[in-house]
């Protein structure tokens, strides 16, 4: 086969949305085709598209606002319109991002016309139903996420650890390649007393962070009840939340010693990370969690439960204090109170973390992820698929 590829990205999110998984798709599609592949992008149209006309390499469809999830959207099945794309410029690779009703469509054509097709894991939407009282759905949304993913003919997972917890629940053909960081951007270098000042805070403050989504599978009254227990210690530290989200309005309204900053990005981001002193991941519902790699190599100590990107990078005492997740609420919060008042360990375990990020770069990802989209479309044989329609 030509080393020159043929990709179909079909994805149900994509900037100026702001989420981990659109963030990383945008890279990924700027990686392949600075690759020299020809790569087109399915997405559901945004209000940002308005009137705008389709451009090269870009099919968009119709799409409808996702419950609970302000200015995000779900794609809608767009098989007639997949099918005729895709005999007209048949590609060598359907790679699909979400698996939402638009990437269900694309999984049915795509083994139609007896296309190589994988797919990446990003979401555990059957723990998500636990947070929103949908718990009576947890079984059937594992049940499709299963079917839909044994289906491809593979699936990208981002940790070793989450891989052999999917091979135990019946998935098959896991690929793990892992999630980059860009340690130019992200860095400790970024430190600013300005922003510092802003907050209030002197360069002696502790400044404990979390960024994310304020909603409920994020965890964040863990956050706040471990600030607490920090600010029972030291009554003069501050916590920042950067993100936005449905739980905002009620945890403004008993914040004392809080400050929340909205949504922020690119370099704003990153000397909001460097400026902090301490951040809090308490989230148990991530499949891997960007923001411990971005905190990572800004090279600041953090508190996360072993699980995602926690559990695969780091090291308890060594590169952050990592919580096993038995430990629960207790364990998070005493970890919390106890690195806030040990200055000289926040500085080795940041240093570490940082150290630990140079062999998670973007490039080494992508190219890992390049080379079995290329091995997925070689090995791939249409026998005993069902022929296209006329």
């Amino acid at each position: 086969m030509n080393n020159t590829l043929s990709i179909a990205l079909v994805t149900e999110t994509y900037p100026p949305e702001l989420n981990g998984v659109s963030l990383t798709v945008e890279r990924t599609l700027r990686h392949l085709r600075a690759a020299g592949h020809r790569v087109s992008l399915v997405r559901p149209r945004q209000q940002a598209d308005g009137d705008a006309a389709e451009g090269t390499g870009e099919t968009l469809v119709h799409g409808l606002p996702l419950p609970r999830y302000p200015g995000l959207q779900f794609g809608l099945p767009a098989p007639r319109r997949l099918l005729r794309l895709w005999q007209a410029e048949r590609p060598d690779v359907v790679h699909i991002v979400t698996e939402g009703p638009l990437g269900w469509s694309a999984l049915a054509v795509a083994r139609h016309l007896g296309i190589a097709v994988t797919s990446d894991y990003r979401t555990h939407f059957q723990k998500y139903s636990g947070y929103y009282r949908l718990g009576v759905l947890s079984w059937p949304i594992a049940a499709a996420l299963r079917t839909f993913h044994n289906r491809c003919d593979a699936t990208f997972v981002p940790t070793r650890a989450l891989a052999a917890e999917m091979e135990a629940q019946g998935y098959r053909r896991l690929v793990c390649v892992g999630r980059g960081v860009d340690a130019d951007l992200f860095s400790p270098f970024r430190r600013s007393p300005m922003l510092r000042a802003r907050w209030g805070a002197s360069e002696w403050q502790p400044v404990l962070m979390h960024v994310g989504r304020l909603a409920p599978e994020k965890n964040p009254l863990l956050v706040r009840a471990a600030f607490r227990a920090v600010r029972a210690e030291r009554p003069d530290a501050l916590l920042v939340w950067v993100g936005d989200g449905p739980m905002r309005a009620r945890l403004e309204r008993d914040a004392e010693g809080e400050i929340f900053v909205g949504t922020c990005r690119g370099e704003d981001l990153a000397r909001h990370y460097a400026s902090a002193d301490i951040f809090l991941f308490p989230s148990l519902s991530e499949t891997f969690g960007n923001v411990v790699l971005e905190a990572m190599a800004s090279a600041l100590p953090i508190v996360a439960f072993d699980n995602g990107a926690a559990g695969e990078h780091l090291i308890d005492c060594i590169s952050a204090r990592v919580v096993p997740v038995a430990a629960g609420e207790t364990g998070f919060i005493d970890a919390a109170r106890s690195l806030a008042l040990h200055s000289a360990q926040q500085r080795f375990l940041g240093a570490v973390a940082r150290d630990t990020t140079r062999r998670l770069t973007w490039p080494q990802v992508l190219e890992r992820f390049e080379a079995e989209l290329a091995t997925c479309a070689a090995r791939h044989s249409p026998v005993g698929h069902v022929a296209p329609a006329a």
